[in-house]
Protein backbone atom coordinates (compact mmCIF):
# COMPACT_ATOMS: atom_id res chain seq x y z
CA UNK A 1 0.00 0.00 0.00
CA UNK A 2 0.92 3.00 -1.01
CA UNK A 3 2.03 6.06 1.99
CA UNK A 4 -0.79 8.53 2.02
CA UNK A 5 -0.17 11.63 3.98
CA UNK A 6 -3.04 12.57 6.47
CA UNK A 7 -3.68 13.66 9.69
CA UNK A 8 -5.15 11.51 12.63
CA UNK A 9 -8.31 9.00 11.66
CA UNK A 10 -11.12 9.76 13.58
CA UNK A 11 -13.06 6.77 14.73
CA UNK A 12 -16.02 7.02 12.67
CA UNK A 13 -13.52 7.49 9.86
CA UNK A 14 -11.80 4.32 11.03
CA UNK A 15 -15.26 2.80 11.16
CA UNK A 16 -16.42 3.55 7.54
CA UNK A 17 -13.28 2.18 6.06
CA UNK A 18 -13.38 -0.97 7.68
CA UNK A 19 -17.35 -1.22 6.07
CA UNK A 20 -16.13 0.16 2.70
CA UNK A 21 -12.91 -2.97 3.02
CA UNK A 22 -15.93 -5.63 4.20
CA UNK A 23 -18.15 -4.83 1.56
CA UNK A 24 -15.47 -4.25 -1.09
CA UNK A 25 -14.37 -7.90 -0.57
CA UNK A 26 -18.07 -9.35 -0.26
CA UNK A 27 -18.77 -7.92 -3.37
CA UNK A 28 -15.80 -9.41 -5.28
CA UNK A 29 -16.57 -12.98 -3.70
CA UNK A 30 -20.37 -12.80 -4.70
CA UNK A 31 -19.65 -11.66 -8.02
CA UNK A 32 -17.28 -14.87 -8.60
CA UNK A 33 -19.41 -17.61 -6.26
CA UNK A 34 -23.27 -17.70 -6.15
CA UNK A 35 -24.24 -17.22 -2.63
CA UNK A 36 -26.04 -20.82 -2.44
CA UNK A 37 -22.69 -22.05 -2.97
CA UNK A 38 -21.46 -20.05 0.08
CA UNK A 39 -21.63 -22.00 3.18
CA UNK A 40 -19.68 -19.19 5.38
CA UNK A 41 -17.91 -16.22 5.21
CA UNK A 42 -15.91 -14.22 7.28
CA UNK A 43 -14.41 -11.13 6.87
CA UNK A 44 -12.53 -9.41 9.45
CA UNK A 45 -11.03 -5.83 8.87
CA UNK A 46 -8.63 -3.64 11.27
CA UNK A 47 -7.11 -0.60 10.76
CA UNK A 48 -4.74 0.55 13.83
CA UNK A 49 -2.48 3.44 14.26
CA UNK A 50 -1.75 7.28 13.19
CA UNK A 51 0.89 7.65 11.08
CA UNK A 52 0.96 5.18 9.36
CA UNK A 53 -1.80 3.21 9.80
CA UNK A 54 -1.42 -0.68 10.08
CA UNK A 55 -4.52 -2.49 7.80
CA UNK A 56 -5.17 -5.97 8.20
CA UNK A 57 -7.35 -7.92 6.42
CA UNK A 58 -8.45 -11.96 7.12
CA UNK A 59 -10.79 -13.43 4.87
CA UNK A 60 -12.11 -16.83 5.61
CA UNK A 61 -14.41 -18.86 3.03
CA UNK A 62 -15.81 -21.85 3.06
CA UNK A 63 -17.28 -23.11 -0.20
CA UNK A 64 -20.31 -25.84 -0.29
CA UNK A 65 -18.95 -28.89 -1.28
CA UNK A 66 -19.78 -29.15 -5.16
CA UNK A 67 -17.70 -26.66 -5.49
CA UNK A 68 -14.64 -28.75 -4.38
CA UNK A 69 -12.65 -27.90 -7.44
CA UNK A 70 -12.57 -23.69 -6.89
CA UNK A 71 -9.83 -21.98 -5.90
CA UNK A 72 -10.78 -20.78 -2.90
CA UNK A 73 -6.97 -19.45 -1.69
CA UNK A 74 -7.59 -17.62 -5.08
CA UNK A 75 -10.98 -16.17 -4.79
CA UNK A 76 -9.02 -15.11 -1.18
CA UNK A 77 -6.75 -13.27 -2.46
CA UNK A 78 -8.47 -11.49 -4.96
CA UNK A 79 -11.06 -10.35 -2.00
CA UNK A 80 -8.03 -9.25 -0.14
CA UNK A 81 -6.32 -6.88 -2.47
CA UNK A 82 -9.97 -5.65 -3.30
CA UNK A 83 -10.05 -4.38 0.41
CA UNK A 84 -6.82 -3.13 0.18
CA UNK A 85 -7.95 -0.96 -2.57
CA UNK A 86 -11.32 0.44 -1.53
CA UNK A 87 -9.14 1.40 1.64
CA UNK A 88 -6.72 3.07 -0.54
CA UNK A 89 -9.35 4.97 -2.84
CA UNK A 90 -10.56 5.90 0.55
CA UNK A 91 -8.22 7.40 1.95
CA UNK A 92 -7.21 9.43 -0.69
CA UNK A 93 -10.80 10.76 -0.78
CA UNK A 94 -10.12 12.02 2.69
CA UNK A 95 -6.80 13.02 1.56
CA UNK A 96 -8.23 15.11 -1.44
CA UNK A 97 -10.77 16.67 1.35
CA UNK A 98 -8.14 17.97 3.73
CA UNK A 99 -6.37 19.88 1.00
CA UNK A 100 -9.34 21.37 -0.24
CA UNK A 101 -9.66 22.78 3.43
CA UNK A 102 -6.07 23.99 3.71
Amino acid sequence: MKEIGIVTLTPEQIENMCDVAEKAARKHILLKVPLQRISDIDITIDIEGFKPITVNVDLKITLSPLMKDYDVQKLANEANKKAFLAIEKDLSKLTDKLIETV
